[in-house]
């Protein structure tokens, strides 16, 4: 007898069913629901993407062919029918819900002694990295999602929190919302440092953030026009790549009346690329060194982004509503944290897609996950034999 259900089930315990209902009844989801829960749907999209299922129809019969072993699941198999209704009209607010109700459960095993938090830096400031990616879409089968005159397209705005290199905020949006907009919407607790790329230079943007106290390292693009306040010393070793440090100020009337604030320029050598790079700061206390570390380290996203494109369905989708595509989406980044717990919590050196790919040949197996993920390839402890009940005759 298993003492263990399948490998599916306890990721699926990641996230508590009482919490799951919990938001369900909150957004009332299931309003007017006819046969099929948020629960089989939520399992079903989940399955999809750890089960690298291509169709509606994949999904069904995957689900199907294991129908003896998704009692432990508490769902029934759903019908791709079915299952394409309920992701065009169910709300995608509840798996967005369920992002932030996952991300606070990882945020809490963060803070916990002994927990897997991975700092680089000295510094306490929180460090996050804001990005987007665009992610193709037909025109002709997503003609709400017009991007250009032939394309269509969707964009994904994430925050990166680099404690653990966790999702901690998405937008998802049409191709054609600026960056700078989604950034604007942004809450930052003072102290945060924020990082991003030249997509979002923006000085009425720099100049809130420097009133609300939020630190941001970006570049500076080359037709900023702004004049030297004062030339800081830079480190005298030989080693160091820092050629310049200064405070500047904005010159065109427009800048000067949007971010009022001095800054700082750091203009840094990067030798593997023979090149020098120009970083705009409001940070003034950190070394000119760490500056380019930080904005280095902003590559995380991005390696982020690649890692969720290239192991998990994100990039074709079941459904051409906007509510299938974002509820696609969002199950995608669900399942992205959960792997990312697996990852960070193992003793085993997982990469991501050769977890990802293990997980989908195993996902119905009887294995206790940890022992599991600590050691994929250990012979399964034999089950134990019924006791023999002893008679005193």
């Amino acid at each position: 007898m298993n003492r263990f259900c399948s490998l599916f089930s306890q990721i699926l315990k990641f996230i508590p069913r009482t919490d799951f209902e919990g938001e369900v009844r909150r957004l009332n989801a299931e309003r007017h629901a006819r046969g099929v829960s948020c629960w089989q749907q939520f399992v079903s999209m989940i399955f999809c993407q750890l089960g690298r299922a291509h169709s509606l129809r994949e999904i069904e019969q995957g689900l199907r062919s294991c129908e003896g072993k998704l009692s432990h699941l508490g769902i029934e198999v759903v019908g791709g029918s079915s299952l394409s209704y309920v992701n065009g009209h169910r709300p995608w607010q509840l798996y967005q819900n369920v992002f932030h109700l996952l991300y606070a459960r990882c945020q809490a095993q963060l803070a916990q002694p002994g927990g897997w938090k991975i700092k680089k830096f000295r510094f306490k400031n929180k460090l996050v990295s804001l990005d987007s990616s665009v992610i193709d879409l037909c025109l002709s089968m997503y003609d709400w999602a017009k991007f250009r005159t032939t394309k269509g397209a969707i964009k994904l705005h994430l925050l990166l929190d680099h404690d653990g290199y966790l999702p901690s905020f998405a937008v998802i949006t049409t191709g054609k919302v600026h960056d700078v907009t989604v950034a604007k919407t942004l809450k930052l607790q003072p102290g945060t440092i924020i990082v991003d790329d030249r997509g979002y230079n923006d000085y009425e943007l720099f100049g809130r953030w420097t009133d609300e106290g939020v630190y941001f390292v970006t570049r500076l693009k080359d037709n900023a026009v702004y004049r030297l306040v004062k030339t800081l010393p830079v480190p005298g070793v030989s080693n160091s790549n820092v050629r310049k440090d200064q405070l500047i100020r904005f010159r065109g009337p427009q800048a000067k009346k949007r971010c009022p604030h001095e800054l700082r320029l750091v203009s840094f050598y990067d030798p593997e690329q023979k090149r020098e790079f120009q970083f705009l700061t409001n940070n003034f206390r950190l070394a000119a060194k760490t500056i380019a570390a930080i904005y280095k380290d902003r590559w995380a996203v991005e390696l982020f982004f690649k890692a969720l494109k290239q192991n998990l369905k994100i990039k074709t989708f079941v459904g051409t509503s906007p509510t299938a595509v974002k509820t696609q989406v969002w199950t995608a980044l669900i399942t992205m944290l959960m792997l990312r717990l697996m990852q960070l919590k193992s003793r085993w050196g997982w990469s991501m897609s050769n977890l990802v790919a293990l997980l989908r040949m195993n996902l119905f197996t009887h294995r206790e996950l940890w022992a599991w993920l600590d050691n994929p390839f250990a012979v399964p402890p034999d089950p134990p034999g019924p006791e023999q009940v002893i008679m005193a005759f």
